[in-house]
């Protein structure tokens, strides 16, 4: 549990209370505490920042409104008078103008898509035409809100109609709103705060990163070694078996997103594997997985070996598996593994998985899209470093290159997503939004560098960050950020050569870091007392720059210009 609370500022044109009640009383991760903007004034909360509501220290917004109490010209299309599109967009975009001054303010702002009730018809079968349809006016409504907002890195778009559909016709009451303000029902706010919640965990990289499956009767119908792979239930014209494909298909968009997959299953490995090689209809491949524990040992044994393998904590994984007893097990010995409940009907298994709340992310990355790979290349340099007799002469026949570029529009989604998901590898552990780490580079004393690497077996992507300020005649390095995919290949010290070599050039004298530990980064503090770096009072570590640091000789760096 992320014991970390968040302040949010509730923002809108009807009576939040009850929101704010479930919003400040949910037990899930993360905590949230809310306060009120004043009642009915949107616009001037959004534009006026010596408003008292701002003088709290906040982190979060949400703005939720009605769109005829925001957009006057929609609310005279309510009225059917003569109002163009144009008219109306121009109106929403001043409204998003507004909402993206709150990025200086806020570190997150969440703003629901506008909706109107159901029990509203409109101009009936002819709501979205052109000509007056009030539907037809709301959606392009809400696409321009959400097209102006699409790059504005810490606002983030709700599609409330979706809360509205999953509590069904008891969503709208119109007695609430007479007596209290109130448009929508308590499911409506229930549901937003599960969607508001899960998208803080994405956005602050809390995530899960990895999806472990059991595979008798949860990736395939029967149990392989009796039946052989030939004769289980997995497609055909069969209710169950396309109802499995669809899940393995699901499984399988998950992974293109980033999401890991691997398999902890009680069986003979060779027989499952020969399973996922062989029938024509299973979806997922050996090259799907990043890694698998296959074997009739206990499953929880084998994920906490699978997930240090992968260099995850247990805290990004999520195990599915249709055995209640198996689950239960998992739950018990490793309560930070997130443990569905999982139905026995298979015709669910799609359904269940597309529900599940612990997958978003604030951004997609390239490096997302090919994570399976870039684990799959990395079992290859384990099996070739099982081969070579010293660590030295395994990293030379890599041809691990570097290429060092400084921060841009292009990689700043990614770098920002390296920011605030690595831990281990991780100096200070700050966590930062993309428009916060843009200000902070913005100043003339300060520079930041990202390292992508790449050697024989493949190209591991954006994987380092390092920041730095100079002060006077020092040189102090802010960030020094590693992803675990390539730690112990002496990109750490060519990160550390080039910071030698920036503080050369400037005519500094000393480079100095400050190690703040956390629960999770000693593999950074192991690297500096090993680093060649003097270690001094609380835990400042400092290189002489009258000293050159050395590159590693197998490594090839290539520095991009600005």
């Amino acid at each position: 549990m992320d014991a970390y609370e968040y302040k949010a500022i509730l923002i809108s044109d009807f009576t939040l209370d009850n929101f704010a009640g479930y919003l400040n009383n949910d037990e899930c991760s993360p905590r949230i505490q809310s306060i009120m903007a004043p009642f009915g004034q949107v616009m001037q909360v959004l534009m006026n920042e010596n408003l008292d509501c701002w003088k709290t220290a906040l982190e979060l917004g949400i703005v939720w409104t009605r769109p005829e109490a925001v957009i006057d010209a929609f609310n005279k299309t309510l009225q059917f008078e003569d109002v163009r599109i144009e008219e109306i967009l121009t109106q929403v975009d001043a409204y998003c103008q507004a909402l993206q001054g709150l990025q200086q303010r806020l570190r997150w702002v969440f703003i629901p898509t506008w909706i109107l009730p159901a029990y509203h018809r409109g101009l009936g079968a002819l709501d979205l035409r052109a000509n007056g349809g009030i539907t037809h006016a709301l959606m392009h409504m809400n696409l321009r809100l959400a097209q102006n907002l699409n790059d504005v890195p810490n606002c983030v778009v709700l599609d409330g109609q979706k809360w509205i559909a999953s509590s069904g016709p008891k969503a709208f009451n119109t007695k609430l709103w007479y007596l209290g303000k109130i448009p929508f029902a308590n499911d409506v706010f229930k549901a937003a705060v599960k969607d508001i919640k899960a998208g803080v965990r994405g956005l602050s990289g809390k995530g899960k990163k990895l999806i472990i499956l059991d595979l008798d009767e949860t990736l395939w119908g029967g149990v392989v070694g009796d039946v052989g792979w030939q004769n289980i239930v997995l497609g055909g014209h069969d209710p169950v078996g396309e109802a499995l494909v669809d899940f393995q298909t699901e499984l399988k968009a998950l992974k293109n997103r980033g999401i890991l997959l691997a398999v902890v299953s009680k069986n003979e490995e060779s027989i499952a594997l020969e399973a996922i090689e062989k029938h024509p209809e299973m979806v997922l491949k050996e090259e799907d997985l990043a890694g698998w524990k296959i074997n009739w040992q206990d499953k929880a044994q084998n994920i906490v070996e699978l997930v240090e393998e992968l260099s995850l904590g247990l805290d990004a994984a999520v195990f599915i598996d249709d055995n209640p007893v198996e689950r239960a097990r998992v739950g018990a010995a490793l309560p930070d593994v997130f443990v569905p409940d999982w139905p026995k009907d298979k015709l669910l298994y799609r359904q269940t998985l597309l529900s599940l709340d612990c997958f978003d992310s604030g951004f997609i990355s390239s490096e997302d899209r090919q994570r399976t790979k870039m684990y799959t290349a990395e079992r290859q340099r384990s099996q070739l470093k099982s081969t070579v007799g010293s660590l030295d002469e395994w990293l030379k026949t890599l041809h691990t290159q570097v290429i060092v570029e400084p921060l841009n529009d292009t990689n700043v989604g990614r770098v920002t997503q390296l920011f605030n998901k690595t831990n281990q590898l991780n100096l200070s552990t700050r966590r930062m939004t993309s428009a916060e780490l843009s200000m902070w580079t913005s100043g003339e004393r300060r520079r930041l560098f990202v390292f992508r690497v790449s050697d024989k077996f493949g190209d591991a992507g954006l994987t380092g960050i390092l920041s730095m300020e100079v002060q006077q005649e020092t040189l102090q390095i802010v960030d020094f950020i590693l992803s675990c995919r390539v730690m112990g290949r002496h990109i750490e010290e060519t990160m550390l050569s080039i910071a030698m070599g920036y503080g050369r050039a400037q005519g500094l004298k000393q480079v100095y870091a400050r190690y703040i530990p956390t629960k999770k980064n000693k593999p950074c503090f192991d690297f500096l007392l090993n680093s060649g770096l003097a270690r001094g009072p609380e835990d400042i570590f400092s290189w002489d720059l009258s000293q050159e640091y050395l590159t590693p000789p197998h490594i090839e760096v290539i520095r991009c210009p600005r």
